[in-house]
């Protein structure tokens, strides 16, 4: 994602100036498909080839300074690649685009969504795999500290803004006994209070349109430059991850949020609905 923030900004630099690709090249004994795969992120580009091309395009100072912090970063692998033994390839793809994000849409159908799991929840959602996949402690404690790096995203400086619902038969479906269930509440309740967290509670006992059975979660982003990037949807199965970015599903799955919401209680009643739940019994 910072691949290509920065190559739509080298772009419109380029566009602004008034050289062609070809002449740009040229000028610097570059090949235009060089430039080219620059620009639309095929390939990364090292911070002094950048700097070749912002003083060409004569570039102030200050927003030179910016673009190369912003190539600089486009370098840095992010902290998931140290977690290749733990997540998939497809789900690495997810958690860069997460990263970047600016706001999400989440609806969870069968477990709270993962960003606003507890520890203890989100190992023994982790651990019930093992049913299915052999894992060892040591893969499910990698695991657990991934979700936990991802949860960081909702309170780090200029944090994602995060609306969740969640169906209320997540909220009743025991995950590691009631214990773990309990404290999970009370995480809920204290992410609500987070200013970019909002969570609602889909009730079991209202009529909802539509029905939709699987969890999924919309990423937007920030227009970077004058650059809009197109929304990004993750549906999580099974066996796979799927990333969708064709404007016509992610469409339909903001339609399908959209009226989810609108059948979920309110933020206040939501908060309320949880409490309840996390009575002793």
């Amino acid at each position: 994602m910072r691949r290509l923030r920065l190559g739509a900004e080298l772009r419109r630099l380029r566009e602004a100036f008034g050289p062609t690709a070809e002449e740009v090249a040229s000028r610097l004994e570059w090949s235009p498909s060089k430039l080219s795969r620059v620009e639309t992120a095929k390939i990364g580009v090292r911070v002094s080839d950048v700097r070749l091309l912002l003083e060409f395009y004569q570039v102030d100072e200050a927003h030179m300074g910016e673009i190369l912090a912003l190539a600089q970063s486009a370098t840095q692998p992010g902290w998931w690649t140290r977690y290749r033994d733990a997540v998939s390839e497809r789900f690495a793809a997810y958690v860069a685009l997460e990263d970047e994000a600016n706001a999400a849409l989440t609806y969870g159908t069968y477990v709270v969504p993962g960003l606003l799991q507890s520890e203890e929840y989100a190992r023994s959602t982790i651990e019930t795999s093992r049913a299915i996949v052999a894992r060892s402690p040591r893969d499910i404690a990698r695991q657990v500290e991934v979700r936990r790096r991802r949860q960081e995203l909702l309170t780090k400086d200029n944090p994602l803004v995060l609306s969740a619902v969640v169906d209320e038969s997540v909220l009743l479906r025991v995950v590691g006994g009631e214990d773990v269930m309990r404290r999970q509440m009370h995480t809920l309740i204290e992410l609500s209070k987070l200013p970019n967290v909002q969570i609602f509670v889909l009730p079991l006992d209202v009529q909802r349109e539509p029905i939709v059975s699987e969890s999924f979660t919309l990423l937007e982003f920030a227009p970077a430059y004058e650059v809009h990037f197109p929304d990004v949807t993750h549906i999580e199965n099974l066996s796979a991850s799927l990333k969708v970015q064709e404007d016509s599903i992610t469409h339909m799955y903001r339609r399908s949020w959209e009226a989810l919401r609108a059948a979920a209680l309110s933020a206040d009643e939501s908060i309320g609905r949880i409490a309840a739940l996390a009575e002793p019994r």
